[in-house]
């Protein structure tokens, strides 16, 4: 029998469960992350919301209980998070600044020693930095900093992140950018016509492939996703006007494994390696093997009538616990017989 790769699990059932009606209308989940037994969720109204995972007893199950709730300055929305746990920091970005905040607390980092990075359209931690583990909680040890780059208006600007910010240099991008992922010295990034791979040492940019290969729509808006795959190279998609061309890259902008393909253009798509998972208009979610390139499982779309909209697809570096409440049906007590006679007697 061949079991499905991957199914829907609900880790919290109300987020706003504390919000009246009259509060509640028009906020919405932007952006999330999590980090072990916690979850970080960013809003449309600006608050940041931590969530604990609280073990529960023969008699209740797991679950998500809040913690903390914050708003970011301005009250903008939250557009995303990125957690850097070998530094026990978080960027949070938000009304175009890149804000600091501690882990696991999420308390602000004071102004006085880091203050925000403002104009960003755009950031990418080096993926070999966030993949760094935990520092120990006892003993001593060396924080390493955490690379990311910053992308503006017009330019690129380099930092290093450990207990202060350090800028460290910057890159003229003529082009732009909207969005950008890095590993190492590697920046592959998208502007508003192509993805391009950008040599962090050399300041040299190669335009690699179109967003969009439409010839009869050359104008069509289309999406860029670049996902690094977590073994040295970069997924990018690319609309064909037929279809939708998912396509590995290395950091020199070759082309390696296969091509993935889907009948729409993806409105979220993340990995899982072997598996790459991407929402379609319709809310349908398609698995690939990327491995085979084979479509290995379909997700149907939720009811027109149902209580949840699938919008976004957010992969965690450390994966998502999942509440369980399956020992409340499969544990139970049972009688046990004490032997009460004395030790010498028991080892006679």
């Amino acid at each position: 029998m061949t079991v499905p790769p991957y199914q829907i699990q609900e880790l919290i059932t109300n987020v706003f469960s504390q919000l009246s009606d009259s509060v509640l209308q028009g906020i919405q989940i932007r952006c999330g992350q999590a980090l072990g037994t916690e979850l970080y969720i960013g809003c449309s109204n600006g608050e940041l919301m931590r969530f604990s995972l609280q073990g529960g007893d023969s008699n209740k199950a797991e679950s998500y209980t809040i913690l903390s709730r914050q708003s970011v300055p301005n009250d903008k929305a939250v557009e995303d998070i990125a957690l850097l746990p070998s530094i026990s920091r978080a960027l949070v970005f938000s009304d175009n600044q890149i804000h600091f905040y501690t882990l696991p607390s999420l308390d602000v980092v004071s102004y006085q020693l880091i203050k925000p990075i403002r104009h960003v359209i755009a950031f990418a931690v080096d993926q070999l930095h966030l993949l760094r583990p935990m520092p120990p909680t006892s003993g001593p040890h060396r924080l390493e900093p955490v690379d990311f780059c910053v992308i503006k208006r017009s330019s690129l600007a380099m930092y290093s992140l450990g207990q202060r910010l350090f800028y460290q240099k910057e890159i003229p991008l003529p082009q732009g950018g909207t969005l950008a992922r890095r590993i190492g010295s590697s920046l592959c990034i998208a502007d508003k016509i192509n993805y391009n791979m950008l040599n962090l040492e050399t300041a040299e940019i190669l335009p690699i492939l179109p967003l969009n290969q439409d010839f009869d729509a050359p104008n069509l808006p289309v999406e860029p996703f670049i996902i690094p795959t977590g073994e040295g190279d970069f997924l990018v998609v690319s609309w064909t006007g037929q279809s939708s061309m998912g396509i590995f890259l290395t950091g020199s902008g070759d082309p390696v494994r296969g091509t993935l393909t889907w009948s729409q253009h993806p409105t979220s798509i993340c990995l899982d390696l072997p598996h790459a998972t991407a929402i379609l208009p319709d809310g349908t979610i398609e698995i690939h093997n990327i491995d085979s390139q084979n479509l290995v499982q379909v997700i149907p779309p939720p009811p027109n009538d149902g209580p949840v909209d699938r919008t976004r697809l957010v992969s965690s570096l450390l994966g998502y616990i999942v509440p369980s409440d399956q020992y409340l049906t499969k544990m139970s007590k049972v009688p046990v017989k004490l032997d009460r006679r004395p030790a010498s007697k028991l080892e006679s």
